[in-house]
């Protein structure tokens, strides 16, 4: 007899899935999501599609345009400045806490995400790059140690992931990597600091110039 998957688990399944077909590209701004459809894509009841569906526009990826029509938002320039401007304020504090807590096997971690990123970016593999770009970042706030400090950024991981996609700028962003690594390695709060705010302020301009065609001489401030 077949196992019954619980609907908590079905809604789960269904929202990580769009939200990463979002983030990944295959679902662009403008489109539609349509519960009849999703449901007969993952072969499930339209119910845990609609709150998969309410889970996305409450985590900033899609909005109902009428009540009968919910497609994926079009990041807007107001979108893209208030969301580094929280990672402005947020991971440059925390680059400095994990230049002073991070452990040897810590440090070790962090570096073989680096590796892996290098690997994806020399592949050109635009998925990957996203993810282990993500982790780095996690993991640098983990490093922190303060965990109403990654409580703060749960809400907008998604949406940041969604800009990290944005920026194909990836030998310039590993390069980024590679200097923050490094300047956390070497226990200097303050060069790490230093290192999160060019990184922030210098995807903000890439992102900036891909989503929107614009050149920007200074970060939001």
């Amino acid at each position: 007899m077949a196992k019954i998957e619980p609907l908590g688990a079905v809604r789960e399944r269904v929202l990580a899935t769009l939200r990463q077909d979002i983030i990944a590209g295959r679902l662009g701004p403008g489109d539609r999501l349509v519960e009849r459809e999703l449901a007969e894509r993952f072969g499930v009841s339209r119910v845990p599609v609609r709150e998969a569906i309410r889970a996305l526009v409450a985590e900033g990826f899609v909005l109902f345009e009428t009540p009968r029509r919910t497609v994926v938002r079009r990041l807007t320039p107001t979108d893209v400045k208030e969301l580094f401007e929280l990672r402005e304020a947020l991971e440059v504090y925390a680059a400095g806490l994990a230049a002073s807590r991070a452990t040897p096997q810590a440090l070790a971690e962090l570096r073989e995400l680096l590796e892996s990123a290098a690997r994806a970016t020399e592949a050109g593999d635009a998925e990957t790059i996203t993810d282990v770009n993500t982790r780095f970042h996690d993991r640098i706030l983990a490093l922190a140690g303060n965990n109403l400090l990654i409580s703060v950024m749960e809400p907008v991981d998604g949406r940041l992931r969604w800009l990290t996609r944005q920026n194909e700028e990836w030998p310039q962003l590993l390069t980024e990597h590679r200097d923050l690594y490094e300047a956390i390695v070497s226990g200097d709060p303050e060069r790490a600091r230093a290192h999160a705010l060019a990184h922030v302020r210098a995807n903000y301009r890439s992102t900036v110039r891909h989503l929107f065609g614009e050149h920007v001489e200074h970060p939001p401030a």
